[in-house]
């Protein structure tokens, strides 16, 4: 419905040319990669491959490619990775208006850029915050909070990113050490709070930034 919205803002208000659609990630990026569009409005929860993977992709391949991201999810962590993904925007579906949509794509249109206020004052939030995530732990450290959040053992864990489960058990002493926290419930608890767990792929890597 929300898609079916804006395709028709975008035509018939905003005077774009709509050249393509879909609701899957894999598609997203065959369409892209194929239609060589100018800007694509980007929803980060996809059914099979995250907006974050989608951005990633395509970017390496078009790297002036325009990227407007749109999520209901405005938690630290997924804002955290939008910060980090090279997108031109990003606006939150939950007070997303017709106007918003319009100034946020002439901006990114203009060689601009435009984040909604949640992102903004989250991220002055973030970084403010001598305790923050961001200050505190380190890539790995982010990655293996989020598959904690997820409910996996050291084991599973240690599987996923190629560690051994004694490695990873170091990894989430120091996070519980790092983020002043007692036992791997407060450490789940922390992560679904802060948006660890939020935003998944079934085809994509877990993130690790640079």
């Amino acid at each position: 419905m929300i898609r079916d919205v804006i395709r028709k803002v975008c035509s018939s208000e905003f005077g774009y040319t709509v050249v393509g659609e879909t609701d899957s990630g894999v598609q997203a990026v065959d369409l892209i990669l194929k239609l060589r569009p100018d800007a694509v409005i980007l929803d980060l929860s996809l059914p099979d491959m995250d907006g974050f993977n989608v951005a990633d992709r395509v970017l390496k391949i078009m790297p002036s490619l325009r990227i407007l991201m749109l999520s209901s999810h405005c938690d630290d962590y997924t804002l955290f990775r939008v910060e980090k993904s090279g997108v031109h925007g990003f606006i939150d579906k939950n007070s997303n208006t017709v106007e918003i949509l319009r100034d946020a794509l002439k901006a990114i249109a203009d060689g601009r850029i435009y984040f909604s206020q949640a992102f903004q004052a989250a991220r002055m939030a973030r970084r403010s915050d001598p305790r923050s995530f961001i200050k505190v732990l380190s890539d790995w450290e982010r990655a293996i909070l989020s598959l904690i959040g997820q409910g996996l053992s050291d084991e599973e864990i240690g599987e996923r990113l190629n560690l051994s489960p004694r490695t990873v058990q170091t990894h989430r002493s120091n996070i519980l050490r790092k983020l002043d926290l007692k036992g791997t419930p407060k450490l789940i608890a922390f992560a679904v709070e802060h948006g660890f767990t939020q935003v998944q792929s079934k085809h994509g890597s877990i993130p690790v930034y640079t």
